[in-house]
């Protein structure tokens, strides 16, 4: 019956690339994204400046801090992006791109076959 006294969350949070932590917690019903936050300690350690520039989501959408949590549901933080991922895409094909013949998805094709096979 604590079932229903409380709900499973998780916190995740990358303070760096490739690191990632994820507290899993319990808290009361009607408990919100921000209280979620706030149980988890993770704010603890981060400066203001890096707080504000935080974005808060639920499994991959972003919501408000008041969005209030269902069971189960994986409250996620978000740092700011520090390259556009379109110029990094364009700067990773510069660097390795079309080096002569054969770039691509289908580079390898066997003898004969049919093109995009």
């Amino acid at each position: 019956m604590a079932d229903d006294l409380t709900l499973s969350v998780t916190v995740v949070y990358a303070p760096q690339p490739r690191q990632v932590c994820e507290i899993t917690l319990q808290v009361p019903p009607g408990s919100t994204a921000t209280d979620a936050l706030r149980q988890s300690g993770v704010l603890v350690s981060l400066a203001a400046e890096e707080i504000a520039a935080l974005e808060l989501g639920i499994w991959g959408r972003k919501v408000p801090g008041n969005q209030v949590l269902r069971t189960h549901d994986r409250v996620e933080l978000y740092r700011p992006l520090t390259v556009d991922p379109k110029v990094a895409r364009r700067e990773r094909f510069a660097r390795q791109g079309a080096k002569g013949k054969g770039a691509g998805l289908f580079a390898n094709r066997r003898a004969g076959a049919k093109a995009g096979y």
